[in-house]
């Protein structure tokens, strides 16, 4: 390019030599030029014998390229240049051919010789002034050049100062002073709690006691207690309690953050997803409440507000879990003492009928009974043989023991008649002791069922208690004295970066696309 601006600067034109006779003594070479020149593909071939390296034939390319020449090859290219005088090898940038004290020596004419090698020359419009010499003329040429590259870079740099100062600075000062001068100062109300359970570790086995007592295990609840905070629910429920909508609609909040009146439920709503912040660490368990509002006073009213829903939602959480396992223990512990009563009522009532407390007792006694009416009867018959062993028994006496004996057999017979045998009106003790015996099995099984369902319902309560969340305040909400919000400093750095970033992203988009188009 530098080249293609000196040449024009200096209007050289390809010196053309005069028609003149040949001398006499230059028809020889005359006529070794014509040959050549009516053969380049013979000079071509010379050229290509003497091995020259691909280096050489670069430079020798450039060469005439540099000269205005237009050569087929790189061969064709020394041709060219050996034709018009010129060493095809020497390499000589812009600057140092322009430049006095390289300049390189060009053949001169003497006389009117034909083989001098015709070199361009420099030409001069009619407008040149002729003050100036030669080398002078050069090196102006050479500041001017250099006077033009600077002023373009001072209008480049200039533009550049000028987008910036569009895209980037200007947003950023506007960004500025809104933060600094229209923005409304904010109060925020910080607030943590954990979510705790009564579980203690000896009532956990297995893989779940590694857990008991850290926040993974009530991880779910507060997630739940978190979801909910942040739900409409919750924002609605603050808003009838203590007037969301409204502390918002206030006339002194910058119009940016002021919620119109009339608003709906939902710009409502997306206005509470930045003002109330809710964080929540996995790891400990802990909930972070973050409340922002016009004053100090509403906002830890709101994150108190805010709290104790958190707490009922806590409170609900196993509630109806609880309340089931009780109902269903509490109605097994009724049905089961309802049917122990009953079993009691039927042994009283059996008891009252047969008019015998308990069957176990009549039946021994009946036995002892029987067993003594044995023993005399044994007794009698054994006297009764004395008197009859005599050899002269006297029946005075053999008629009383025998009426005896047969009086205890009578007795003995009519006892063992009310054990086995049913009279008129009347049953057997056998039949009454197993109806009794079956009755009071039946009360000790309902006994025993009764005694089961109270330690299921003791234990249901037990479990019942331990599934029990309770909210623990960390950090209790404590309303500030200083406005939090905005923070000037940092709002206006970030809005810098922003613009610059996009600024930065278009630039290079426009270039590549520029490049694209231009390729």
């Amino acid at each position: 390019m530098t080249t293609k601006l000196v040449t024009n600067k200096y209007n050289i034109r390809p010196h053309r030599p005069e028609a003149r006779a040949p001398a006499s003594d230059g028809n020889a070479a005359l006529a070794d030029d014509a040959q050549a020149l009516a053969h380049p593909e013979d000079a071509i071939e010379a050229i290509r014998r003497e091995g020259l390296s691909g280096r050489q034939l670069r430079a020798a390319r450039r060469n005439a390229t540099r000269h205005g020449l237009a050569p087929r090859s790189d061969h064709d290219a020394v041709r060219l240049l050996r034709e018009r005088g010129i060493d095809p090898f020497r390499v000589d940038s812009v600057l140092g051919m322009m430049l006095p004290g390289n300049r390189r020596s060009e053949p001169t004419r003497t006389g009117d010789d034909d083989d001098a090698p015709h070199l361009p020359q420099a030409y001069r419009g009619p407008g040149t002034p002729s003050e100036y010499s030669p080398p002078e003329h050069e090196s102006r040429e050479v500041m001017e050049i250099q006077r033009d590259i600077a002023r373009r870079r001072r209008r480049r740099l200039a533009l550049l100062a000028a987008r910036l100062m569009v895209f980037v600075m200007l947003p950023t000062l506007m960004a500025g002073i809104y933060y600094y001068r229209i923005a409304t100062p904010l109060y925020a109300t910080e607030a943590e709690f954990v979510i705790q359970s009564v579980e203690q570790e000896g009532g956990m086995g297995g893989f779940a006691s590694l857990f008991a007592g850290t926040g993974l295990a009530t991880n779910e609840d507060s997630i739940t207690v978190q979801s909910y905070l942040r739900s409409r629910e919750a924002m609605m429920r603050l808003d009838d309690d203590h007037g969301f909508k409204a502390h918002y609609s206030q006339g002194h909040i910058d119009p940016l953050r002021r919620l119109s009146d009339g608003a709906s439920n939902e710009d409502a709503y997306a206005l509470y997803q930045r003002k109330v912040q809710i964080g929540f660490d996995p790891a400990e368990g802990l909930v972070q409440l973050k409340v922002i509002a016009a004053d100090p006073e509403t906002s830890e009213a709101f994150s108190r507000a805010l709290v104790s829903y958190a707490e009922e939602q806590v409170d609900q959480l196993t509630q109806r879990l609880r309340e089931d396992q009780m109902e269903g223990a509490r109605e097994s512990f009724e049905e089961a003492e309802a049917a122990m009563q009953a079993a009691r009522a039927r042994v009283i009532d059996l008891q009252e009928d047969f008019e015998i407390l308990s069957g176990d007792t009549e039946v021994e006694l009946l036995t002892n009974q029987i067993a003594a009416l044995e023993s005399q009867l044994i007794e009698e018959r054994l006297a009764l043989q004395e008197i009859r062993s005599n050899e002269s028994p006297s029946q005075g006496r053999i008629a009383p023991r025998e009426a005896r004996i047969e009086n205890l057999r009578e007795e003995v017979r009519d006892l063992r008649s009310q054990l086995t045998e049913d009279s008129e009106g009347r049953q057997s003790l056998a039949r009454i002791r197993s109806q009794l015996t079956m009755a009071e099995s039946d009360v000790e099984i309902r006994q025993a069922m009764m005694s089961k369902s109270l330690e299921q319902l003791e234990q249901a309560r037990i479990e019942a208690n331990r599934q029990v969340r309770y909210l623990s305040m960390g950090v209790s909400p404590v309303a500030p004295d200083s406005p939090t919000h905005p923070r000037a400093f940092e709002n206006t750095l970030v809005a810098f970066l922003i613009m610059l970033g996009l600024y930065l992203l278009v630039s290079m988009t426009a270039s590549i696309l520029r490049e694209q188009v231009s390729s």
